[in-house]
C-alpha cells in the first residue's frame, strides 16, 4: 500500500548524460515559485555536487542516511543518498565501470517504495549500451522492474501528457517484426492493465479506451489487411464483455485531433511509433513514460540520455519535472482509493 506524505525516490539514470542536470533543475523549480513533491536522489553526492558547480546551478546538495530525512531537508537543499560510482564522470563519455552504480541505483530505488519508505520510483535515464557491456541482459528499464516486482504478467508502457495518454502494445521491435507479433491476447492484457491503473492511479472511474487500427482506413473491411478482423475486434470484443469501455479499431490518421481526444481517456496503439508520434506531437518536453501493471508507481522522462549535449546545461527538464509530479499525483491517487473489483 503507497503511503502519502514521503518522498519520491529519483534514480542516478546514465552519469554520463543528462539525468543529474535535469534532477538539479527540477529541485530549482521550487526556487522559482513553481511548487515541486520532495524527493530524493539515489546518486553520487559528489558527482551532483561537481555537476552543480561545473554548469553553474546553485543547488546545494545535502548527503541523507535514510528517505526520512528527505522531505524535512527538500526547501533548502537536495537530498542525496550515497550511491558511490566506480570511476570519475566525464559528461557524454561511456564508462562501463560505473553500470553496477546504475542498476543498484534502481535496485535501491525499488525497496525503498517496497518498504513503504519512498511513495514512488522515478527514473532517470539510463543508456542500455553501457549496461549491455557490463552484463545486463534486460532490453531496458521496464523488463528489469518486472523481475525486481517479481510478477509473472507483463508490465505496459504508457506514455502521458496532459492532453493525451497511448499504450503501444508491441513496443520495441522493428515494424516488420511488429505486425506479426500482434496477438490478441495482448491487447487483452493491455487493456485490461490500462483499465485498472486510469481507476486507481490516475482517478478516472470509468475509463474510456480507444483502440487504433493497425492498417490504413482500418483495413476497409478487410481489403487493406485484414488485422483488424482477426486480431484486433476480439479483443475489443473480449474487454467489452469485462464491463470496459471501448470503442474501434479507429482508423489511426484521424483518431489524435483535439476533438477526436474528447471522446476517449487512452489509445491503445499497436506499434512502438503509433503511440510516441502523436503524444511527441503534442506535447514534445512533457511527456511522461509511466509502467503500469507493477505493485509499485513508476514513471520516467519520455527521452533519452542525451550525450551529446550533457554537462552543458542545455537540457530541459520539462518531462522529468512532469514525471515527479505526475508519480506523486498517482501515489496519493493510489493511497486514497477505496478497494474496488479489479478489472480481469
Amino acid at each position: 500500500m503507497t503511503k502519502t506524505g514521503l518522498p519520491l525516490a529519483l534514480t542516478m539514470g546514465e552519469p554520463a548524460g543528462v539525468g543529474g542536470e535535469i534532477s538539479l533543475m527540477a529541485w530549482l523549480e521550487q526556487t522559482q515559485g513553481r511548487a515541486m513533491p520532495p524527493f530524493f536522489m539515489l546518486d553520487d553526492p559528489d558527482r551532483l555536487a561537481a555537476l552543480a558547480g561545473h554548469i553553474g546551478f546553485d543547488v546545494p546538495i545535502r548527503e541523507i542516511s535514510a528517505p526520512e530525512e528527505a522531505a524535512a531537508i527538500f526547501r533548502d537543499a537536495l537530498p542525496v543518498m550515497r550511491n558511490s560510482l566506480q570511476a570519475e564522470v566525464e559528461p557524454g563519455t561511456l564508462n562501463p565501470d560505473n553500470a553496477r552504480a546504475v542498476i543498484q541505483s534502481i535496485d535501491r530505488a525499488v525497496h525503498l517504495v517496497a518498504d513503504g519508505r519512498a511513495s514512488a520510483v522515478v527514473t532517470n535515464p539510463i543508456h542500455k549500451a553501457a549496461l549491455y557491456a557490463a552484463g545486463f541482459n534486460h532490453p531496458g528499464h521496464t523488463e528489469y522492474l518486472a523481475e525486481l516486482a517479481r510478477i509473472d504478467t507483463a508490465p505496459i508502457m504508457l506514455l502521458a501528457c496532459p492532453q493525451l495518454r497511448v499504450v503501444p502494445v508491441t513496443i520495441h521491435l522493428a515494424l516488420a517484426e511488429a505486425i506479426p507479433a500482434l496477438k490478441t491476447e495482448d491487447i487483452i492484457h493491455a487493456g485490461r492493465v490500462t483499465a485498472a491503473a486510469l481507476i486507481s492511479d490516475f482517478g478516472i472511474s470509468r475509463p474510456r479506451l480507444a483502440v487504433a487500427a493497425l492498417n490504413p482506413h482500418a483495413g476497409e473491411s478487410g481489403h487493406m489487411g485484414d488485422e483488424e478482423i482477426r486480431i484486433i475486434q476480439p479483443a475489443i470484443d473480449q474487454l467489452r464483455r469485462d464491463g470496459i469501455e471501448i470503442h474501434g479499431p479507429a482508423a489511426a490518421d484521424t483518431l489524435f485531433h483535439e476533438k477526436a481526444r474528447a471522446n476517449y481517456d487512452v489509445v491503445i496503439c499497436m506499434y512502438h511509433d503509433q503511440a510516441l508520434i502523436p503524444i511527441k506531437t503534442i506535447d514534445f518536453d512533457g511527456g511522461v513514460n509511466v509502467t503500469i501493471g507493477l505493485p509499485f508507481i513508476r514513471a520516467s522522462p519520455d527521452h533519452g540520455t542525451a550525450l551529446d549535449i550533457a554537462g552543458t546545461g542545455q537540457a530541459h527538464p520539462g518531462s522529468l519535472i512532469a514525471a515527479l509530479r505526475l508519480a506523486d499525483d498517482m501515489a496519493r491517487r493510489r493511497a486514497a482509493s477505496i478497494a474496488q473489483p479489479a478489472i480481469a
